[in-house]
């Protein structure tokens, strides 16, 4: 029987310190105590990441930035809308000093990932981006690994965790999302519980995906700010990431996933 270490934490809105400090955890390792500001919101700080790998793997061409020891205990970090690779910016480089393999990929819809077939739909359901995991994990020769991600990245980890255990050393989940049910999610919520997923009702419309398409970046600088108030992020941070939003299946993956 395999086992699975497990770590949920309830917030929705990715918190780099908070991850970077479960993470620190689970794998035994100790975070700096400067890294304990700002919780709850992406940080701004750290360089940018470079997603200078590439490789084929199930319906993608995968691009992933790469960092630590090649025989390292191998370490992936999974982002979420609307963010990229660059929301682990200051995680990556405290594991990869710590002898882990650290690997970081554009989720499908971002960045440099690139469908291999212009025939293949572009499907944005959550098992979709699971299996995109297992199939990078298997492109890379990788038997098992510690998975973290937030937001759309936690629930593809918890999938991963779910269907794959065998494939999962460890899990941090820093999300609300955990694995989506489609039932739970026909039961209606409080006025002002249901007014926290508006993009949901609005990527449901006709209107809404075209809006989407028109102002990607007017739109996730919204989410940014409504997710994570507190965090007061300049422009250089948000074009940094906004840059992964060009991906031609962005639009559709993302309306997709919310449908």
């Amino acid at each position: 029987m395999h086992k699975t270490e497990f770590v949920n934490l309830s917030r929705r809105s990715f918190g780099g310190v908070a991850l970077s400090l479960t993470a620190a955890s689970i794998l035994g390792q100790q975070a700096a105590a400067e890294q304990a500001t700002n919780r709850g919101a992406p940080r701004s700080g750290g360089a940018a990441l470079q997603a200078s790998e590439r490789i084929d793997a199930g319906d993608l061409s995968i691009s992933y930035g790469a960092i630590g020891p090649a025989g390292g205990p191998r370490v992936l970090l999974l982002h979420g809308w609307p963010y990229d690779i660059n929301s682990f910016a200051e995680v990556a480089p405290l594991l990869a000093m710590r002898g882990h393999r650290v690997i970081v990929p554009f989720l499908r819809g971002y960045g440099g990932t690139k469908f291999l077939s212009t025939k293949t739909k572009r499907n944005g359901q959550q098992s979709a981006l699971a299996v995109d995991i297992i199939k990078l994990m298997d492109a890379l020769k990788i038997d098992k690994a510690t998975i973290a991600g937030f937001d759309w990245g936690a629930r593809t980890a918890d999938i991963v965790a779910a269907l794959w255990p065998e494939r999962c050393k460890a899990l941090v989940s820093v999300s609300g999302y955990l694995v989506g049910s489609q039932s739970a999610g026909k039961t209606p919520l409080l006025p002002s519980a249901e007014l926290q997923w508006w993009y949901q009702y609005y990527f449901a419309t006709y209107r809404g995906r075209e809006g989407y398409e028109m102002y990607t970046k007017e739109f996730n600088k919204l989410i940014w700010k409504l997710a994570s108030p507190k965090w007061d992020f300049d422009d250089a941070v948000f074009e940094r990431s906004a840059a992964a939003f060009s991906n031609p299946d962005h639009v559709e993956i993302v309306v997709h996933n919310y449908r």
